[in-house]
C-alpha cells in the first residue's frame, strides 16, 4: 500500500496512487503486445492503495456495509469496479464486493501515455476482474462486461510538440492508434473507450502535459506554464476522430467539472454535447450510502458530469462515486454505471 502522505489531495489526484509503484518505477516493455502483457503480469497483486484488503478485513466491513447498505435499484443502473484488482468472492454469476448487488462490470486502463513514451508508469489492470465481469456479461447476461480507458497526454508531453493545434491533433491520433493496438490484445465488450483526462499530480508530468509544456515527455521540467485550450481540444479531437474513424468504437471521457474546465476553459472549446462521460464528482470514502441513480440514498451528493452534459443527458454513462486517488475505503474503485444509456 502506497503511504498517504505521498498522495496529492484534491480532486485533480483521483487516479494518482494507480501509477505509484513501491520501491521504484515498474519495469517498462515495449510494443502492445509487451503491454498488454506487462498489464496482466502487474494486475493481480498491486501495489496502490486500492489493493484489496485482507480476508479479515474484508469480513468486517462487509458486514458491517451490509447491515444497512442496499444495492442500487433505479432501473437501469449497474454496480462495477475499475483499475485495480478488488477480490470478489463466491461463483459465478459474481456479485459486486463489501455492497452486494449484481456485478455490473469492470473497466481497467488498456494503456497510458507516459508507459508507451518509455517513462515510468504502470498499467493499472485487473486480469481476475476483467474476466469475472466478461463471464456475467457472456454467460449470464449480466451488467456490461469489460470496458477500457487509456491514461491521455496533453500537448505538453509530446515528443513533437511546437505549439500548433495541427500537431496536437497529430498527437491526440497517436494515442488512440496505440489504445486500439493494446485492446486487440484484451477482450472487450463495452462499445465506450474513454479518454483519462485529468491533473494527476505524479511524475514524470503533474498536470500530463494539458496546461504545461515539458522539455522532454520525462524529464518533469517544464518549459512553458501556459498550453491553449484550443490547442488541448484538438488533441482531444483527434483521439476521438481516430479511434472511431479506425474502429467500432465510441468516444468517451473520464473526468471532472473542475479538472475540465482548468484545461478546456469555460467557453466553446469546452464544449462536449455529443462525447460519453464517465465522471468522478463528488466521491466518498464511505460505503454505508449506495447510489441510487445519480446520488448517494439519502444524501445531497450526487455524480456532476462536465463540458454540457448533464446527469439527464444520454452521454452521462459513470459515475466512480468511491475509491480513487486518495479517497480510502478499503477495497478499491466502485462505479455507477447506467447501463440503459450504453450506446
Amino acid at each position: 500500500m502506497v503511504n498517504p502522505r505521498w498522495l496529492p489531495s484534491g480532486p485533480q489526484s483521483r487516479r494518482t496512487a494507480r501509477f505509484l509503484a513501491a520501491g521504484g518505477a515498474a519495469v517498462l516493455l515495449c510494443g502492445a503486445a509487451a503491454n498488454a502483457s506487462a498489464a496482466a503480469a502487474q494486475s493481480e497483486g498491486g501495489t496502490a492503495h486500492s489493493r484489496p484488503a485482507s480476508s479479515a478485513a474484508r469480513s468486517g466491513a462487509i458486514t458491517a456495509v451490509a447491515s444497512h447498505a442496499r444495492p442500487d435499484d433505479s432501473p437501469g443502473f449497474l454496480e462495477g469496479t475499475d483499475s485495480w484488482p478488488i477480490s470478489i468472492d463466491g461463483s459465478a454469476p459474481y456479485r459486486e464486493p463489501a455492497i452486494g448487488g449484481d456485478y455490473g462490470g469492470y473497466i481497467g486502463m488498456a494503456g497510458n501515455w507516459a508507459y508507451r513514451l518509455g517513462c515510468h508508469g504502470r498499467i493499472a489492470w485487473a486480469t481476475t476482474n476483467s474476466a469475472q465481469a466478461y463471464t456475467n456479461f457472456t454467460t449470464y447476461h449480466i451488467g456490461i462486461g469489460t470496458g477500457v480507458y487509456w491514461f491521455m497526454g496533453g500537448p505538453g508531453v509530446d515528443p513533437h510538440y511546437n505549439g500548433t493545434t495541427t500537431e496536437a491533433y497529430d498527437f491526440g491520433e497517436e494515442q488512440a492508434s496505440w489504445t486500439l493496438q493494446d485492446i486487440s490484445h484484451l477482450k472487450v465488450t463495452y462499445p465506450v473507450v474513454f479518454m483519462d483526462v485529468e491533473l494527476p499530480g505524479i511524475a514524470p508530468a503533474t498536470d500530463n502535459g494539458w496546461n504545461s509544456v515539458y522539455t522532454s515527455p520525462c524529464s518533469g521540467k517544464v518549459k512553458a506554464s501556459y498550453i491553449s485550450a484550443e490547442v488541448d481540444r484538438s488533441d482531444f479531437n483527434g483521439y476521438a476522430a481516430y479511434l472511431t474513424s479506425h474502429s467500432s468504437y465510441k468516444a468517451g471521457v473520464y473526468s471532472a467539472p473542475g479538472i475540465w474546465t482548468s484545461i478546456f476553459g469555460t467557453g466553446s472549446v469546452a464544449d462536449i454535447p455529443n462525447t460519453y462521460e464517465w465522471t468522478y464528482t463528488d466521491d466518498t470514502s464511505s460505503l454505508s450510502r449506495t447510489p441510487d441513480g445519480w446520488c448517494l440514498q439519502g444524501t445531497s451528493t450526487c455524480g456532476n458530469f462536465f463540458g454540457d452534459v448533464g446527469k439527464n443527458s444520454a452521454e452521462a454513462l459513470m459515475w466512480q462515486w468511491s475509491g480513487g486517488g486518495g479517497t480510502f475505503n478499503g477495497y478499491g474503485d466502485f462505479d455507477q454505471i447506467d447501463d440503459s444509456r450504453t450506446p
